[in-house]
């Protein structure tokens, strides 16, 4: 073969290959556009932020909240918070340990009668990996554990906003008869909370 040839036939070989990219079908390129995170607007506001903030640790602090974010593995009880009377343990997943289950006792429903057990379909402790403690907190040490995705559950800012109206949440505002109610309606902590969030996040300086 001619080295002419030979010359020839690589420039032909080099437009099929040019030719043959060129119109490859897009669907099967790879996908390179990046993929967008949902984002929330925040405007910042540390006056407004720390005044919502206030309103929120009100109702963290309550039985209804408190009671499940204790500072040990024994979750707490009724309105003075002393410790669950069955002294059941928070277990790896939040759920209970051996045959003493949370769900033993707290139903998919509240318990008809006078301080019966409450009850959720999903009842339980935050996970021993992820003890989210609120019992003992400060409002700006609670403000920073609540934002910050090792200590939250990997909540971004659109899952803390999604959070407020988790089922285990609203049980809060339905726990029962003879329990009292968080110090606002749900629909005022929610405010306060989106507020709280959507203009920063800031945590009091105490």
């Amino acid at each position: 073969m001619s080295l002419k040839t030979v010359y020839f036939l690589s420039i032909l070989l080099s437009v099929m290959a040019i030719m043959a990219d060129t119109f490859t079908p897009t669907t099967d390129r790879a996908d390179t556009t990046p993929t967008k995170e949902a984002v929330v607007p925040i405007k910042k506001d540390s006056v407004a932020s720390v005044k919502a903030f206030a309103n929120v640790y009100k109702v963290l602090m309550s039985p209804r909240c408190m009671n499940c974010h204790p500072s040990g593995d024994i979750p707490l009880q009724g309105d003075d918070n002393h410790l669950h009377t069955m002294a059941p343990r928070r277990g790896t997943d939040g759920k209970g340990i051996y045959a003493m289950k949370c769900a033993n006792c707290h139903q998919p429903t509240n318990t008809p009668g006078l301080h019966t057990p409450p009850g959720n379909p999903d009842w339980h402790l935050p996970p021993a990996t992820m003890r989210m403690v609120f019992q003992g907190r400060t409002a700006h040490q609670l403000a920073r554990q609540l934002v910050d995705p090792e200590q939250n559950g990997g909540k971004n800012m659109e899952k803390l906003l999604e959070h407020a109206d988790d089922g285990l949440v609203l049980t809060g505002w339905n726990p029962g008869e003879g329990r009292t109610l968080p110090p606002m309606s749900h629909n005022e902590f929610k405010k306060a909370w989106t507020t709280w969030i959507k203009t920063g996040a800031y945590a009091p300086k105490r």
